[in-house]
């Protein structure tokens, strides 16, 4: 029965992950956010198109929900399982739901919110360095891709490198960070595309004035 409880975690996991955050916020300010900036439906569009007052909560949204999907669904008495392969199950579960939707007919964002929360809850402090790697690059650049695909790469490295150090991580966890940061550089690569060719578009930070 292990595979099955495995299955209802992933699944619960999907349908939460699958909350468009940013289409209900871009909704409430009569915006379908799928119609403009990239149609990405995602926290850096939102970031893009509604701005950051709107932007940085729906990322906040975003990674609560694999966060949630990874430290509570697991907790729900079904097996004798391994927490940390019920945790990757939810855990996944939202990212893809964040990247397929089944409520916009499995369009929706990137998973990198989605997949920092889960990370967040599983190995929390390569996350929190990772997390100053893309906050630093994202505003220093303007351009959130170049924050997410940083903080991707740099993830499993650092998993790695605090692992050897005394701060350990499951295998399985390790090699999801790998698989994940293979998965973002996948759902970036437009992204990369545009980056290559310069025209990658930023966003307006706080300090910068409507031009």
């Amino acid at each position: 029965m292990s595979a099955l409880h495995l299955a209802v975690v992933a699944v619960l996991g999907y349908l939460l992950g699958g909350i468009p955050t940013a289409y209900l916020a871009g909704r409430l300010r009569g915006v379908d956010i799928r119609k403009h900036g990239s149609g990405n439906v995602g926290g850096t569009n939102a970031l893009r198109v509604l701005g950051w007052k709107v932007g940085l909560p729906v990322m906040a949204i975003d990674l609560a929900k694999g966060y949630l999907a990874a430290a509570l669904l697991p907790r729900i008495p079904l097996s004798g399982l391994d927490t940390a392969y019920l945790a990757i199950a939810g855990g996944v579960g939202a990212v893809l739901g964040h990247i397929f939707s089944p409520y916009l007919g499995l369009r929706g964002g990137k998973g990198v919110a989605a997949g920092a929360g889960m990370l967040l809850a599983l190995v929390p402090v390569p996350v929190g360095i990772c997390a100053g790697v893309f906050f630093l690059l994202a505003f220093g650049t303007g351009i959130v891709s170049v924050g997410s695909i940083s903080a991707a790469a740099a993830l499993p490295l650092v998993t790695w490198l605090l692992s050897r150090a005394g701060y350990p991580t499951h295998p399985a966890v390790q090699w999801l960070t790998v698989a994940l940061a293979l998965l973002v550089f996948w759902t970036h690569r437009a992204n990369i595309k545009r980056l290559i060719q310069g025209r990658e578009n930023r966003f307006r930070r706080p300090w910068e004035r409507r031009g």
